[in-house]
């Protein structure tokens, strides 16, 4: 008699079961008018938790980056404008650091708060566009995009233009369709607010404009109040800020033009070219992610063992698109095309040095433009395997992210921008000034690379002063530099040197001078060593 016994399919039937649920809550969460946003904020406060995490360990060997810091500074004086910048970044940083400590973690928890926060605001705006199912699919690629995790760990204008920018976009496309008085109050407002952070949201805001004379519903838009009670709403908003622009000078745009202003075409092509380059390779994976979702929608095996093409074809088809609203399709579409397009060609246009940072904020709009297309069509399964896509790569960079930075440290190790012991220094510095004057020490001198990261690591946290540039912050003055005294910070290497001692030279020719060597050690591995100048004022009498 025969005892073999025949496998019991059970435990694959649950299993089915099992995921075809998960699938159908997830979709009916993403879809349910009262649950939708709620599941979007989770998601993006899980991001946020993550990711600062990964950060902690990816950074654990470095001191925050000199931007950070400087917000930091910014915000401990909250003033109509710091020099280079509008003054928005620096406010959001001193309200951030009156709750957390000024502490490596924090600034990482700062950008990835910062992040998530136009996260929530994409998926706002593509529920202008598409359904909620699309919707949600656009903020999963957009946490995917590394502008949202790796590439977004230093808090600065650039990162929080993630977060104006996209309210532009959504105060906008509310004016364009319901064209009252009250949303372009909130244009007008929205606008504001981003200038407030950034000239460059220039931009955007002229993409929006240029939208909004494109567009074949143009006229119904423009002869409505919203674009002009915006515009109005905007001035007026901004007027405390152009009266310290006016009262200051204009020392942002002789900053601008002093540091992005080149001659060389050649230079200015390589930038053009590496600019184009770096963001279309940033994008490109959020883009093969999406699209590696959409194949693994079952029966996508029998279907790669049958025909291997209708794993791709099975996601386009012709005909009217109920889930799309053209109208707001277009205005993303033409926004999209002219901030990828108009940067370049303006540096190529006017010699302008092009940083590949200036992309951080032009491109969050990107997946929502792909999915947005008609002939699309977005599967419930393809939600969950974007959904899964995106936790797995998650947990897996947290889970390697101590081995990331060993070996990212071992191959640079000589990286003395990377990996110098700035705070070590600050810490030093601090106990220097205390032993010879015991008081608090107030003012740092230098440049801005070098003595940034004393303003945030340094337990005194003294103020930022930068001689021999024209941007001053205006956090401290030179009156203020004689009367407290200062310690200056120079790296010897700096081609700014000669100027900087004749500076001293001038102002405290009875300065102290001494030369202090730092070097830091992770891990039991040891960073680069690094020396400075340093220049001891004391307090006037």
């Amino acid at each position: 008699m025969s005892t073999t016994s025949i496998p019991s399919a059970r435990p694959r039937v649950k299993a089915r079961v099992s995921y075809n649920r998960l699938r159908a809550w997830l979709v009916a969460y993403a879809t349910d008018p009262s649950a939708r946003l709620w599941l979007v904020i989770q998601f993006a406060i899980l991001h946020a938790v993550i990711w600062t995490f990964i950060l902690i360990n990816l950074k654990a060997a470095q001191d925050v980056h000199m931007d950070v810091a400087e917000a930091w500074g910014w915000g401990q004086k909250f003033l109509w404008g710091y020099g280079k910048h509008p003054p928005l970044s620096g406010w959001i940083a001193g309200v951030w650091f009156k709750v957390f400590p000024p502490t490596d973690w924090a600034t990482y928890a700062l950008a990835m708060a910062t992040v998530s926060v136009g996260m929530v605001i994409c998926w706002l705006v593509a529920m202008r566009v598409v359904d909620p199912r699309r919707a949600f699919l656009v903020v999963v690629m957009v946490a995917l995009y590394p502008i949202f995790n790796f590439k977004g760990f230093k808090y600065n204008p650039d990162l929080l233009q993630l977060v104006t920018l996209p309210l532009v976009v959504l105060a906008y496309l509310n004016a364009f369709e319901k064209r009252s008085s009250q949303s372009g109050i909130w244009l007008g407002l929205a606008g504001a607010l981003a200038l407030m952070t950034k000239y460059w949201v220039l931009t955007m805001i002229g993409a929006i404009g240029l939208a909004a004379l494109i567009h074949p519903e143009r006229t119904r838009f423009l002869l409505s109040p919203a674009p002009w009670i915006a515009i109005a709403t905007m001035f007026v908003a901004m007027i405390p800020h152009i009266i310290w622009l006016a009262g200051s000078n204009f020392v942002p745009l002789t900053y601008a033009g002093d540091t992005y202003a080149i001659e060389n075409a050649g230079l200015v092509h390589q930038l053009v070219f590496g600019y184009v380059l770096h963001n279309t390779g940033l994008l490109a994976l959020p883009v093969a992610l999406a699209a590696l979702a959409m194949a693994l929608v079952p029966p996508w095996l029998s279907l790669l063992m049958r025909a291997p093409s209708r794993i791709v074809t099975r996601a386009w088809a012709r005909g009217a698109n109920a889930s799309v609203n053209a109208a707001q399709a277009l205005n993303i579409w033409i926004i999209q095309i002219i901030v990828a397009a108009g940067p370049p060609l303006g540096a190529l246009a006017f010699s302008i040095y092009m940083k590949t940072d200036w992309g951080i904020s032009l491109f969050f709009l990107v997946p929502l433009a792909l999915v947005a297309i008609p002939a699309l069509r977005v599967q419930s399964a393809v939600l969950f395997n974007i959904t899964a896509i995106w936790l797995v790569l998650s947990i897996a960079t947290l889970v390697a992210s101590p081995w990331i930075a060993a070996r990212e440290m071992t191959a640079n190790a000589d990286n003395t921008a990377t990996y110098g012991a700035r705070s070590e220094l600050a810490r030093e510095l601090t106990q220097a000034w205390h032993s010879r004057f015991a008081s608090r020490w107030a003012v740092v001198v230098g440049t801005m690379e070098s003595i940034q990261p004393m303003v945030f690591y340094s337990p005194d946290h003294p103020v930022a002063f930068t001689p021999n540039e024209a941007w001053s912050s205006g956090l401290s003055s030179l009156d203020d530099v004689k009367k407290y005294g200062f310690i200056g910070v120079f790296d010897p290497t700096d081609g700014r040197l000669p100027a900087f001692e004749k500076w001293v030279s001038e102002i405290a020719p009875n300065a102290e001078r001494v030369v202090m060597t730092t070097r830091r050690f992770t891990h039991g591995k040891a960073g680069p060593s690094m020396t400075w100048n340093v220049y001891i004022a004391p307090p006037a009498k």
